[in-house]
């Protein structure tokens, strides 16, 4: 049984699958290890996400923006896409960053369920990584990006 959490992220369902016992107990497990898990975040996850330099790069990128697609992050570091995909997905699985696909596109942004604790690090983190070199250039290339991703849907 595949059920799409709502906006509010509670599973929707209809009241015949109530009915029905081993359909219950699965949208049970599925309320109280599927969704609450998603959006909970491990702090030694969320630690290991910031202990790497690329990886404090793309969340500097992505503090300042609402999101950004992953040819945009690519151009950006100047790195290849299958390294940005890596570190990418490290953090996505670490629930530091969520991700929304628009057809062929791929946007992350920094998860919007993140404890309060944790956006005040990365903002605190991107200010002061404002001031460094590397991270000067990032935002320089990606100001200077030709053609990039129009957002419909953002």
């Amino acid at each position: 049984m595949e059920v799409e959490p709502t906006r509010e992220g509670f599973p929707a369902y209809s009241l015949n699958l109530m009915k029905n016992q081993p359909e219950r107990k699965k949208l049970v497990d599925y309320i109280c290890i599927g969704v609450y898990s998603r959006h909970m975040i491990n702090t030694n996850d969320f630690f290991d996400a910031l202990s790497d330099e690329t990886r404090r790069r793309l969340l500097a990128l992505l503090v300042g923006d609402d999101e950004l697609c992953v040819c945009e992050l690519c151009y950006a570091l100047d790195l290849p896409q299958p390294k940005v995909s890596r570190h990418l997905a490290v953090m996505r699985e670490s629930g530091v960053l969520s991700v929304r696909r628009e057809g062929l596109w791929v946007y992350y942004r920094i998860h919007p369920l993140l404890p309060a604790w944790a956006y005040r690090i990365l903002d605190q983190m991107g200010q002061g990584c404002a001031a460094l070199e590397i991270f000067q250039d990032d935002r320089k290339r990606l100001k200077e990006m030709p053609n990039r991703p129009v957002r419909c849907c953002a």
